[in-house]
């Protein structure tokens, strides 16, 4: 998280100027310190047969980045370590989670530690040039490269504080402490924002994808007494552990943060549906009525041979009942109060620029909203006039989608042409109701989770017109319809709006 990693870095940064600890006179001399890290590095060089490492550009007191105690030192990091390039290993040379030696490389870096995974790449057989590379207990890492598009890992450093032996990658560099006391302030010094900013910006000022071995050797570090080091890390780690507390709990609202819209258009469909969201009226007119009317419109058009006759839908059983409604509210399945009617397939290569408005599975499914007003696509008069036709307050659902939860989303047509319907759509046809409040209550939590359950597949799941007919809806009087959907109109829009923020 920004603010958490922004407090490590100011605990880092506050350490390294020597304000987060009291400064003690008992405590030893840092150019004894020193001298005794000279003479160390120059055994260490002679027994392990290095090379002489070059020479460390000379630095200035304009150099300096920031004040340190009086009984501090500067030094260059190349004057305490000694340092050793990685190997350039062949993917012929290596195994994947074999046995063997494992080599390191940049995506092995952890916030502290070297992470050894199950399938790092390893090395059974390793030459002699490649067990010049081995890593020790307690050596330092460093990343010396990155991408452009992640340039994160630039820099990073870890201890490797494993005894298991292992092979180091090019581009990682190895970095040994002649003073193993010093580990952990080094290695705080180096994660911090002072150092890799300094390091990565050296020379001409911009940011690099690669560090310059030079400029690492070259950076400045600030040297406290021994005790004083132990005493700052000490610190550090106390305060760190705060810092991953209060980072548990910044994730924690960020998520909350994120979730927070979606919950609550949850909660406003859900209180909306429960006859929470609205004050109920007596002079509502009756629920009864409305579905009679619809009943009797239906068999109409089915004495009229407009639409054809439809399964039976079973009765409602009062286990079945979700949660509790208004009196005056009637619980009512989804195919009693309206015609629901599957569309026919056009093709893609039916699909023109010009001609006759229609609307495909794809195109409601790519720009679902809560009102389509507009025809996607057209198509010829042949396929228009045999194909099933959406009119101005149809609801349109998809019978098809690439998961559960996305299966039979509705929205309600609110143009005014005529518009042919493709394949794996389904028209819910109601003209006594108020289709709004009938899509909000589709595009519900609960009736998501309802149409979750009937839909059937695995990558791509269906579901059907027979299923769809059966879920059950909450329907108040049409006043309060309106009431609803009037309400949610107004509040739902804030929700999106806090999505954005």
């Amino acid at each position: 998280m920004v603010l958490a990693e922004d407090l490590r870095q100011a605990v880092i940064q506050q350490a390294i100027q020597g304000r987060l600890t009291k400064q003690l006179q008992t405590d030893s001399s840092v150019d004894v310190l020193l001298k005794e890290i000279a003479q160390e590095k120059a055994k260490f060089i002679h027994i392990n047969k290095r090379k002489a490492e070059p020479k460390l550009a000379p630095y200035d007191e304009n150099d300096i980045p920031f004040e340190i105690p009086t009984n501090w030192r500067w030094c260059q990091l190349g004057d305490i370590i000694s340092y050793q390039n990685g190997y350039a290993f062949k993917s012929s040379d290596m195994s994947k989670g074999g046995n063997g030696y494992p080599v390191v490389k940049s995506q092995n870096l952890m916030t502290l530690k070297v992470v050894i995974k199950d399938g790092n790449d390893r090395i059974e057989c390793p030459d002699e040039k490649m067990l010049s590379c081995q890593i020790r207990k307690n050596d330092l890492l460093m990343c010396l490269s990155s991408q452009s598009s992640n340039p994160e890992p630039l820099g990073k450093t870890a201890i490797y504080e494993l005894d298991e032996p292992a092979l180091l990658n090019q581009r990682v560099l190895k970095m040994t402490l002649m003073k193993l006391d010093m580990l952990y302030y080094i290695f705080y010094v180096i994660n911090s924002a002072y150092f890799h900013y300094d390091v990565s910006h050296k020379g001409d000022g911009s940011a690099q994808s690669n560090l310059k071995l030079e400029h690492v050797r070259e950076m400045l570090i600030p040297i406290p007494p021994i005790e004083e080091q132990q005493r700052i890390v000490d610190k550090i780690n106390e305060i760190m552990l705060k810092i991953d507390e209060y980072e548990k709990i910044e994730k924690e609202l960020e998520a909350l943060k994120k979730e927070f819209p979606t919950n609550m258009k949850d909660a406003l469909l859900q209180a909306a549906m429960q006859g929470k969201l609205t004050e109920q009226l007596e002079s509502d007119s009756s629920v009864d009525e409305l579905l009679e009317a619809i009943e009797q419109e239906k068999e109409e058009l089915i004495a009229q041979k407009k639409i054809k006759k439809e399964k039976a839908i079973p009765d409602i059983e009062e286990e079945e009942i979700p949660f509790d409604i208004p009196e005056n509210w009637r619980w009512v399945r989804l195919g009693n109060v309206g015609t629901l009617t599957r569309g026919n397939g056009i093709k893609r290569n039916e699909v023109t620029e010009l001609g006759f408005p229609c609307v495909r599975y794809g195109e409601l499914y790519t720009t679902y909203k809560t009102k389509f007003d507009i025809a996607v696509s057209h198509t010829s008069q042949e396929i228009f006039n045999k194909s099933q036709k959406v009119h101005t307050n149809d609801i349109l659902m998809a019978l098809t989608g690439e998961n559960n939860f996305d299966i039979a989303l509705a929205l309600v047509y609110l143009g005014e042409e005529v518009i042919a319907m493709g394949g794996d759509l389904t028209r819910w046809s109601n003209h006594h109701m108020n289709p709004l409040y009938l899509v909000y209550v589709m595009n519900s939590s609960y009736a998501i989770h309802k149409k979750s359950e009937m839909a059937k597949g695995d990558i791509i799941v269906h579901i059907s017109n027979d299923k769809l007919a059966t879920i059950l809806l909450p329907i108040p009087p049409i006043e309060e319809q309106n009431r609803i959907v009037e309400r949610l109109e107004a509040l739902l829009p804030l929700c999106e709006d806090l999505r954005k923020m």
